[in-house]
């Protein structure tokens, strides 16, 4: 019996040797050797642990409420991974009866040397709240004593009146040793749930059920009416059960979300576990339904005083409409758009809030002279529409809000105008100073928007149906004895090309503008800086200036070598990974040119040229030229690249590598001359 027992007791303590041990505070020695080394060189941090537990509470004055609890223990493995010790949580904040809370926030920072663990609190200096617009509130909080090899470690709940669940990420961009999710739901209230469709990982879902009893103390009173009125005060105890629906995530490795290059938003791909109230239905109780058609959430959105009704608000810019465009619902309908966007832009400036509803109104937006998204742009459609032109606004939710994949109200974040008139199809958007027709900000155009027609009726619309942009650059190149080389540049932007330009460089000084310019060149010097139709949206933007370059031309044995694209090659190929997971975002169409001439030296003559070449990728997807001759005394190159498309699919992957490894290659190519 004895031998039993120790046999018993020496097989729970090996059990207990190798057991992690997730409980809150207590990281041992054993969490820093065992992941102290990361499972891949790009990883800066490891979650060791996570945790998220959403369950129901009841209470008699306020009736279920969600609590949504978070534990994260996390090593951080170098300077890079210090963000991860930064922690943002964002809480609905609409008023005193209906927001959610933070609470029961503790954390701690854990060093391991000398064979001893030490830990610092969390303390109150680094929590912070902040307002993030009328409705959402980010509270923030860093953790202490950073330092590369340390364990963080938090937890916190928010507390929630709202039934419906924000999405829960499965995946970060680093990994999670051990994933734990739990969701219990009271069988009153029903929720369908899908997974991230474009996400590389599935994790794998239980559902059970079970039985749970709820007990609270309700106070009783009672009153009896004689000659005077007498009251009775008491408590007493109340119960009742429900079945609890439950799912349960138990995941073990979950690979990290991996970094590419030339990604659209690496959200869209995260694998994720998306939760839509459909329905609540207590006892003895009519079911109310949620679960509904993009038409139907279109509808209700048109029908909020905030959307549908500011649309109709319009006496208060009558006069200034009048100025602009005249009193006749007839004219030239693109001048007469390009005359209010104009003009929306100038009166009203974005507060950078974002929403599909107004936050001020468009009158006061109006007067004020600030808004937000929906304030403006809604602001702009009843503009359009007072003055005889067809036009609607479109729901967006832009690329940090992700893809909507139920029809639902949260699915949207942000609003747009489209005009759809006689011959006139444009997409705008007035909170940027330099957006124009169908020119959007990146945020906005993400997969497709919902236009909402007079009376509510919806529909889809392409948002990616961008024009192409051209950008044609002029290279004048002029050797010196000293091997410094000096010209001209003139470049010609359009469209995309030309907004990216506006919106870094419009307000700069010249001064500014130069040394920018300068930056990754190397030792150049640029001067006579000249810049036309910088803040004129619809016109092409023309840069202009002199350069000076030093260390373009090498000396070796008297022969030189140099690129003849300068500093306007494209050395660096960011496709060096072996397979691609994502799409290949390219932004948009584009066509990009280079002309230069190089004047030859005196006392040299051209020993070798690179060979000149043409390629193209899926059929006329991409296209690329290099040209290069002798003219005399002269060089003459032209570059030409083509993207006739924004997106670029994994399975094309190997073909593209090819395609823009050709021209990287052919960039850095040098020319070489020779005494005579």
């Amino acid at each position: 019996m004895k031998y039993f027992y120790l046999v018993v007791v020496a097989l729970f303590t090996l059990q207990g040797g190798v057991a992690q041990n997730y409980k809150f505070g207590k990281v041992s020695k054993e969490d820093f050797n065992k992941y102290k080394t990361p499972a891949s060189p790009d990883d800066n941090a490891t979650v060791i642990y996570r945790s998220q537990t959403i369950n129901f509470e009841y209470a008699p004055s306020k009736g279920f409420f969600q609590q949504n609890e978070v534990h994260e223990r996390i090593l951080i493995h170098n300077k890079e991974g210090f963000d991860w010790a930064t922690k943002k949580v964002r809480i609905y904040n609409q008023s005193a009866a209906n927001s959610e809370l933070l609470r029961n926030l503790k954390g701690y920072t854990f060093t391991y040397s000398n064979g001893k663990v030490e830990k610092i609190k969390l303390k109150s200096e680094g929590m912070f709240e902040e307002i993030a617009n009328q409705y959402w509130k980010i509270n923030t909080f860093t953790m202490p004593n950073i330092s590369e090899g340390c364990i963080i470690e938090y937890t916190y709940v928010v507390e929630s009146p709202y039934l419906s669940i924000k999405d829960i990420d499965v995946q970060y961009t680093i990994p999670i040793a051990k994933f734990e999710l739990e969701i219990r739901t009271p069988e009153y209230f029903k929720y369908s749930r899908i997974l991230n469709p474009r996400a590389t990982f599935i994790p794998k879902i239980e559902e059970s059920e079970s039985e749970r009893t709820v007990r609270y103390t309700a106070r009783k009173e009672e009153s009896t009416l004689n000659a005077f009125r007498s009251l009775k005060s008491g408590v007493s105890q109340t119960e009742f059960t429900f079945a609890e629906n439950i799912i349960t995530v138990d995941l073990d490795n979950v690979p990290a979300l991996k970094i590419e290059p030339l990604v659209n938003n690496l959200d869209n791909y995260r694998a994720k576990l998306v939760m839509e109230h459909t329905s609540t239905k207590y006892p003895n109780d009519i079911a109310k339904y949620y679960s509904t058609t993009w038409d139907d959430v279109t509808k209700k959105i048109y029908e909020d005083n905030d959307f549908g009704a500011q649309l109709n608000r319009k006496g208060f810019y009558t006069e200034d409409l009048e100025t602009l465009v005249g009193t006749q619902k007839g004219g030239d309908t693109f001048k007469k758009a390009q005359a209010i966007l104009n003009f929306v832009k100038r009166k009203v400036k974005w507060n950078g809030f974002v929403g599909y509803t107004a936050e001020n109104g468009v009158r006061k937006a109006y007067i004020d002279g600030s808004g937000n998204v929906a304030d403006i742009n809604l602001l702009l459609v009843s503009m359009l529409r007072e003055a005889g032109i067809k036009a609607n606004p479109v729901l967006v939710s832009t690329k940090s809000n992700g893809i909507p994949l139920f029809p639902t109200r949260q699915g949207f974040n942000y609003v747009i105008c489209l005009i759809e008139d006689t011959g006139f199809t444009a997409l705008l958007d007035a909170t940027s100073p330099y957006s124009t027709f169908n020119i959007l900000p990146d945020h906005v155009v993400n997969w497709q928007g919902r236009v909402i027609r007079e009376q509510g009726s919806s529909t889809w619309i392409n948002l990616s149906g961008m024009p192409s942009s051209k950008k044609t650059v002029s290279l004048n190149v002029k050797m010196n004895n000293d091997l410094s080389v000096e010209g001209k540049v003139r470049t010609h932007l359009t469209n995309y090309f030309a907004y990216s330009y506006r919106s870094v460089y419009a307000k700069v000084t010249a001064e500014s503008h130069a040394k920018n310019l300068e930056k990754n060149k190397g030792d150049i010097s640029i001067t006579n800086l000249t810049v036309e139709n910088d803040t004129d949206a619809l016109q092409p933007l023309k840069v202009n200036y002199d350069y000076k370059l030093n260390g373009a031309v090498e000396d070796l044995g008297g022969k030189l070598y140099f690129s003849p694209l300068l500093f306007f090659g494209d050395n660096e190929n960011p496709l060096k990974q072996e397979e691609r997971i994502y799409p290949i975002d390219l932004g948009f169409p584009k066509t990009s040119k280079y002309i230069v001439n190089i004047m030859l030296p005196e006392g040299y003559k051209v020993e070798s040229l690179p060979k000149s070449e043409a390629s193209k990728f899926n059929t006329n997807e991409g296209v690329f030229s290099y040209i290069i001759k002798e003219n005399g005394k002269y060089l003459q190159l032209t570059v030409n690249i083509d993207f006739n498309t924004s997106l670029v699919q994994p399975a094309d992957y190997d073909a593209f590598k090819a395609f823009y490894t050709l021209i990287t290659t052919k960039e850095s190519e040098k020319v070489v001359l020779t005494k005579i």
